[in-house]
């Protein structure tokens, strides 16, 4: 039997050694999730690159930005060139996060002088913007639970751009 000197001793060494367990599993969890919280906000100068290493590119629209990680798919997409004009809809696909994605559009859209004037978003997300003889209407929406599909439209204006209903 033990006395109770003895039992005090190992009571003793059973509470450190949980402590110290109990500091080994914070401290390892705390460095997992420092690790996820940088690899999440990590970004490029702007804050407003989706993933270092993949370049942003402009397609068949000269001032329209589009991010590294999506994919073009030239089938559904159709462009009209005149000259100094292109119009139509360009369509992409890829793995990217709802809100990284209008941040990317709305800060490079500004940056190309395109003015936002409106933006919804829900389950289909859209963002409109102009500039003086042009339109671009940007839709995100959900293709499967890791997939976002991107139409971007752009179209000239027709006529005086400030009359209409809501004048």
């Amino acid at each position: 039997m033990l006395n109770i000197r003895e039992m005090k001793m190992i009571r003793k060494g059973m509470t450190c050694l949980i402590g110290l367990w109990i500091l080994f599993c914070l401290f390892f969890t705390g460095c997992a999730a420092e690790s996820r919280f940088h690899k999440k906000n990590s970004s490029g100068e702007n804050g407003t690159s989706l993933k270092k290493g993949l370049v942003p590119l402009y397609y068949d629209f000269s001032d329209v930005l589009v991010p590294g990680e999506l994919k073009i798919d030239r089938q559904a997409s159709f462009i009209y060139r005149t000259a100094g004009l292109s119009a139509g809809v360009m369509v992409f696909s890829g793995n990217v996060e709802i809100n990284s994605l209008t941040s990317f559009f709305t800060n490079n859209m500004m940056k190309d002088n395109w003015q936002e004037i409106s933006s919804i978003r829900s389950v289909r997300t859209l963002m409109l913007f102009k500039k003086e003889n042009r339109w671009c209407a940007i839709t995100i929406s959900k293709n499967d639970l890791f997939s976002m599909d991107i139409e971007i439209w752009v179209a000239p204006t027709v006529g005086e751009t400030e009359s209409g209903l809501l004048k």
